[in-house]
């Protein structure tokens, strides 16, 4: 009898594959605050000015939005497998060649394929949570892949530092480079689209992943994409606004935190480097509590206060934190709420992301990829505000009221969305 039942129980490989997810997500940001920490090092070596090194920010995140949608797409068309396993090679092939730049133009070039590699990361690993989870689940399934990026982030900065006090800023690279070629391998020879297709799921566990699915052919890859639909869809162009302000915000703490600590703040390396550190620390506790909060929210109330709610709290939250920064003196109290105001923005992720589940559907590799999109365009445009801010003003305070005015603009989209509403013709 004890046999029997334990013939029965469900297997756990749906938790594989969130361990594969957000050891993913590490690596993206490992990568990505790479040239972050390196800053520093590379402004003096290639004698740049702030707004070059704005464009060597933004080159990336240009590249990203721009190749957000075609990679969203592929995931949906080919699948996660192979999609994400060309996604991490792109990347992490430039990710190491970033080590061989001597001058600026060619940093450029690399930086923008750097980003035309890494775009579609993420829809393709909200596609495969959606393909391995329940929906009833999928929030924190999501905020469980996505604290690997404030892993990843917090332990970036001073590991990069005492990187380059040891080894200078070019091996850093190689070493990020290494692992992410390293994490395809496995990636491709283990994963499967669909747990149907996986010898390590039996199917009590499959059973369990489709318990609470509304319609099986939302399961499929979706080879035809209603284009036209999106693009007049009043709740996609919602859901990217909202996005727009996220991703502005959010690429602050992605390229400048570390210079803005050790040049505005006048933090010693060492100080700077826990600094830069404490924000995602808080933000990857906000990412968990924000994937638990919205699905519990789901279940005992409605879609909009678990996913809206959320947003607006979060947004509004962070955005009168960052108004506090500045204006407040105290060096360390600014840290302090620099770090609070990440933990209320990313609090909103899983919200975002399980939104575009929720109106996307087999589409959603490609909804996702317009909401990172939309946000990435955002990401690309904060880090030239900061360094022509910093060159022409000599102001680090008024870039922290542009993010906050945008967050209060992604509050009055979230006001608008509807989770209950799909951008798909046909499907309610």
């Amino acid at each position: 009898m004890a046999h029997s039942m334990q013939a029965t129980k469900a297997t756990n490989a749906r938790f594989k594959v969130l361990a594969l997810l957000f050891s993913l997500t590490i690596i993206t940001y490992l990568d990505r605050l790479c040239i972050s920490a390196a800053a520093p090092a590379i402004t003096d070596e290639f004698h740049l000015t702030p707004s070059q090194m704005g464009y060597v920010f933004s080159a990336f995140t240009l590249a990203y939005a721009l190749f957000e949608i075609p990679s969203g797409w592929l995931g949906d068309y080919i699948g996660a497998r192979k999609a994400l396993t060309r996604i991490v090679l792109w990347w992490s092939g430039f990710t190491a060649l970033t080590a061989a730049m001597t001058t600026y133009a060619p940093l450029l070039v690399i930086r923008f394929l750097f980003g035309a590699g890494e775009a579609g990361a993420y829809p393709n690993i909200a596609r495969s949570i959606s393909r391995w989870f329940p929906s009833s689940q999928q929030g924190r399934a999501l905020g469980v892949a996505l604290v690997g990026n404030a892993v990843g982030a917090a332990v970036t900065t001073p590991l990069v530092f005492k990187l380059i006090e040891h080894q200078g800023w070019r091996l850093p690279f190689v070493e990020f480079g290494a692992i992410g070629f390293a994490w395809s391998l496995v990636w491709f020879l283990w994963f499967r689209d669909r747990p149907e297709e996986h010898s390590s799921a039996n199917e009590r566990e499959i059973a369990l992943i489709r318990s609470d699915r509304v319609n099986a052919d939302q399961l499929g890859h979706a080879q035809a994409v209603p284009w036209r639909i999106l693009l007049r869809s009043k709740n996609l162009a919602l859901i990217c606004g909202m996005y727009f302000g996220f991703g502005y915000a959010l690429y602050f703490y992605l390229t400048w935190l570390p210079t803005y600590l050790l040049k505005a703040r006048g933090f010693s390396v060492n100080y700077a480097g826990l600094f830069s550190s404490l924000p995602w620390v808080l933000g990857g506790i906000g990412i968990w509590f924000g994937g638990w909060a919205t699905d519990w929210l789901a279940h005992r109330g409605t879609l909009r206060r678990a996913r809206c709610g959320i947003g607006v709290f979060g947004f509004s939250t962070s955005a009168l934190a960052l108004i506090c920064v500045a204006n407040i003196e105290n060096r360390v109290a600014a840290a302090l709420l620099i770090a609070i105001a990440l933990f209320c923005q990313m609090m909103t992720t899983s919200a975002a992301w399980s939104l575009c589940l929720d109106v996307g559907r087999r589409n959603a590799g490609v909804v996702t990829g317009f909401m990172n999109m939309t946000g990435n365009l955002g990401g690309a445009l904060a880090p030239l505000v900061v360094g022509y801010a910093v060159q022409d003003w000599g102001s680090w305070s008024a870039p922290f009221y542009v993010t906050a005015g945008l967050l209060g603009f992604g509050v009055v989209m979230w006001l608008r969305i509807d989770p209950g509403r799909s951008v798909i013709e046909g499907e309610n």
